[in-house]
């Protein structure tokens, strides 16, 4: 199960602020800094960025995201892969919905790319704080990158042990972090109080007026103020919508009278570079070692946030067929989201590392940084004016497509980025994109090239055959429904004459809910042939040998399929490979290895 959600009214947003607004917290980290190495800190670019800020975070994220689509949930869960459930439902079929699944492959496939950059960035730009202690001034470049490098190293090795031990230290931690974001924030407003007047929207429109194109390209860094935006509906399942939205508030005001602060603190030191840590400095000397090193826990927290948020989506992909059987293991007993995929885990520290080895520097790294993350908004936006066109609520549309508008212009400011490095996030979000393509067109294909065999065709042989004598015991074959029967059970019933005194054929649904789960078991199909079906939730762990004893099966043998896949075509050789590289479905539900009894069938693709 997810979390209970019987959380108390604080307890919850102490959780939220842990596990979903890591991200968004540590933008304040780099975000002015890199705004103000593209313009200069005039008051009124000053004025006019920190009115671009307030209104980027109030239209992107609360409105987007915390007021339309946590609005969106399918039994509390959120995220891209719900939404494309959703218009499935509401469409049925047609070429919308092939829109909408067109739509949901690139928006997962951009986040999962910012999985990357988001970790790596965060983590290098809170260790570069160490240049403003006085003796470690002079370190090098180099030498801060490592350091980046085997924190990151740190934080994935303890993947594999779940956060759950952790977690609980998470919500405290980022409590203290985005308190000291507020007071820090205050203390500067106070010595220059003026700078409140910044939210007024007229600011920001002077800045448009007075710096033009050069205006334009400057929002591609503004957009960095609400990276992680879109965290408070993919996390939506973990803690429920009620204190994801109460955190909200509490951090939008801490975030946003920092930035004021930071504003009010430039216009005095035009000068300062890495301005969180200066304004801090400046503020309290003694204090500046603590909170660096709150902010490198921070920074630690919110890549946790981004790893366990890929692990999530990765799984969800696996359940709906999006993406192949990676080995999945439990990390808790009692929350049923914490989930380890090594194969990813690996994967995305590898490039973690790599993009941090290859940028060096945080301020490079922002150049790389917002075109996913403004992608995956465009995306939601798109398929939120879907669902709300088909509900009730349609007088929600016209502010959907507002929103759309505005992440379009935020989308197309990033593309002055792709010569510095933007084109990193579509590198990066390529992979899973391709994999995602390559596995369910690849499964389509094959399933054609499988020629399966229809039940009463199969029922005739069978009965004849079982007639003549079956073996003791009982054994259970898998299938995807009862409708068709695979080559593989023709193959081992048919061909070779192998059939037990009960044959049980195994269906597994997902459904489009994420949890619940169902069992029906039809006795006779045909004599000593059952149907036993299950019905998960896509999120939804399962232990199938319990299923199966609870229904008085306890089997001697297990039968399953494994494709020889020849073929000259290479996207089907690249297909081919992944399902040699990944587990089958058999091993990836952890079935006992010595009662299987793998059956390969040569298909020519």
């Amino acid at each position: 199960m997810a979390h209970k959600h019987e959380d108390s009214f604080w307890g919850g947003i102490v959780k939220a602020l842990g596990l979903v607004f890591g991200d968004i917290g540590t933008s304040p980290i780099y975000t002015l800094t890199v705004v103000f190495t593209l313009t200069k800190p005039t008051i009124a670019n000053v004025y006019g960025i920190l009115s671009l800020v307030f209104w980027t975070m109030t239209v992107l994220v609360t409105a987007e995201y915390a007021w339309l689509a946590m609005s969106l949930g399918r039994k509390g869960q959120g995220g891209e892969i719900v939404l494309r459930e959703i218009i499935i439902k509401l469409f049925k079929k047609g070429r919308v919905l092939a829109f909408a699944g067109f739509l949901s492959f690139l928006g997962v496939s951009l986040l999962l790319g910012d999985g990357v950059i988001t970790p790596a960035i965060s983590i290098l730009s809170a260790v570069e704080g160490l240049l403003l202690i006085p003796s470690l001034a002079a370190t090098k470049q180099t030498v801060l990158v490592v350091i980046a490098a085997v924190i990151a190293f740190i934080l994935f090795f303890f993947q594999s042990r779940g956060t759950d031990k952790v977690a609980g230290i998470f919500g405290p931690i980022m409590v203290v972090y985005f308190g000291a974001l507020l007071v820090s924030g205050l203390v500067s407003i106070v010595e220059t109080p003026n700078i409140v007047t910044a939210i007024n929207p007229w600011h920001a429109v002077e800045f448009f007026r007075q710096n033009g194109l050069s205006g334009y390209i400057v929002l591609s860094e503004v957009i960095l103020c609400s990276t992680g935006g879109e965290a408070l509906y993919a996390d939506m399942g973990h803690l429920g919508k009620k204190p994801i939205i109460r955190a909200w508030y509490f951090v939008f005001a801490a975030l946003y009278l920092n930035y004021l602060g930071q504003g009010a603190f430039i216009l005095r030191n035009p000068d300062a570079e890495n301005i969180l840590f200066a304004m801090i400095q400046n503020q309290s000397p003694e204090l500046y070692i603590p909170f660096l090193i709150l902010t490198i826990m921070a920074t630690i927290i919110a890549s946790q946030a981004i790893i366990s948020g890929v692990f999530s989506i990765v799984y969800q992909g696996i359940t709906t067929r999006l993406m192949p059987l990676f080995k999945v293991d439990y990390t808790s007993s009692q929350i049923q989201s914490q989930i380890y995929i090594g194969a990813v885990n690996w994967a995305l520290m590898v490039a973690v590392i790599f993009v941090m080895f290859f940028f060096k520097k945080s301020s490079n790294l922002a150049a790389a940084y917002g075109m996913a993350v403004t992608g995956s908004m465009t995306i939601t936006a798109i398929m939120m004016i879907m669902v709300f066109s088909k509900t009730t609520k349609k007088w929600k549309v016209p502010i959907v497509i507002v929103i759309a508008m505005i992440d379009l212009v935020y989308f197309t400011s990033t593309f002055s980025k792709f010569p510095h490095g933007a084109y990193w996030s579509i590198l990066l979000a390529s992979v899973p994109f391709a994999t995602i393509l390559i596995w369910t067109n690849g499964q389509r294909a094959l399933y054609r090239a499988l020629r399966p065999l229809e039940l009463d065709i199969f029922l005739l042989s069978y009965e004849q055959i079982y007639a003549k004598g079956h073996i003791p015991g009982t054994a259970l074959f898998f299938l995807k429904g009862l409708d068709v029967i695979p080559p593989y059970i023709v193959h081992c019933v048919i061909r070779s004459n192998i059939v037990y005194e009960r044959n049980v054929f195994i269906s597994i649904v997902r459904t489009d809910e994420p949890l619940g789960i169902t069992c029906h078991h039809n006795k006779d199909v045909g004599t000593g042939l059952e149907f036993f079906e299950i019905r998960a939730g896509y999120m939804r762990v399962l232990d199938i040998e319990n299923r199966l004893k609870e229904h008085g099966i306890d089997e001697k043998v297990i039968f399953y399929g494994i494709e020889d896949i020849e073929t000259k075509n290479p996207v089907w050789k690249v297909f081919a490979l992944i399902k040699k590289l990944n587990p089958n479905f058999v091993q990836f539900n952890k079935l006992p290895a010595a009662k299987m009894q793998g059956v390969v069938t040569r298909v020519e693709m």
